[in-house]
């Protein structure tokens, strides 16, 4: 997918990955994954006041658009870590692994960090649009969030739904583990009643939002 910005939001401009070193204090450990699995960052556009005509706001003063270079199949989410403590505003991510390309964002604010992310390869479509700044990271952000209906204006709903669901998923795979090992049967039918007291709550939960 190409995206769509004034030339002007345009910045093209290679960043050493050295320069996330310089600010944040990173193990070597870290220092490791920067160079086994990152092969260059862009820093493509700068969406702000005056490269896009929206108006910024206390929460979001500019959203940066970086492109990865990745050297395996493989998104970095402790590398990311580092940019975002870095970089003190909101992130879309490019990734591209040969032919390959999936997008990230960060959702930041009132002490939460929680990645979204594409799968490979799937088509998405971001826009830059809205009266403020902070409204075009919300269109970001739920543009990860695809189970949720676009129906659903208020983004706060939008993130704390989505959170409730992945949490019913998790625990849900988590029964599932459970009931595979267990061996006796009664403790099965119990574990099994959870489970499809999880499923049928999931299913509620994503139903009630469409």
């Amino acid at each position: 997918m190409k995206l769509v910005l004034p030339q002007q939001a345009l910045v093209e401009r290679f960043i050493p990955k050295s320069k996330f070193f310089e600010k944040t204090v990173v193990n070597t450990k870290l220092k490791k994954e920067f160079t086994d699995k990152i092969q260059k960052i862009t820093w493509k556009y700068k969406l702000a006041e005056d490269t896009i005509g929206i108006k910024k706001t206390e929460t979001v003063e500019e959203i940066q658009i970086f492109e990865i270079q990745l050297k395996e199949q493989v998104i970095p989410k402790n590398v990311l870590k580092v940019i975002d403590k870095t970089i003190p505003y909101p992130i879309l991510y490019i990734f591209r692994y040969d032919t390959h390309t999936a997008y990230g964002i960060t959702l930041k604010g009132e002490g939460v960090q929680r990645y979204y992310f594409s799968a490979w390869d799937e088509e998405k479509s971001f826009e830059f649009t809205g009266t403020t700044l902070e409204h075009v990271y919300q269109k970001i952000v739920t543009a990860f969030i695809d189970r949720i209906s676009p129906q659903v204006h208020d983004f706060k709903t939008v993130v704390e739904t989505d959170n409730h669901a992945q949490i019913l998923e998790k625990e849900i795979e988590a029964l599932k583990k459970k009931i595979r090992a267990e061996k006796q049967f009664n403790r099965q039918v119990e574990l099994n009643k959870i489970l499809h007291s999880k499923k049928q709550l999931l299913s509620k939960l994503v139903t009630s939002s469409t």
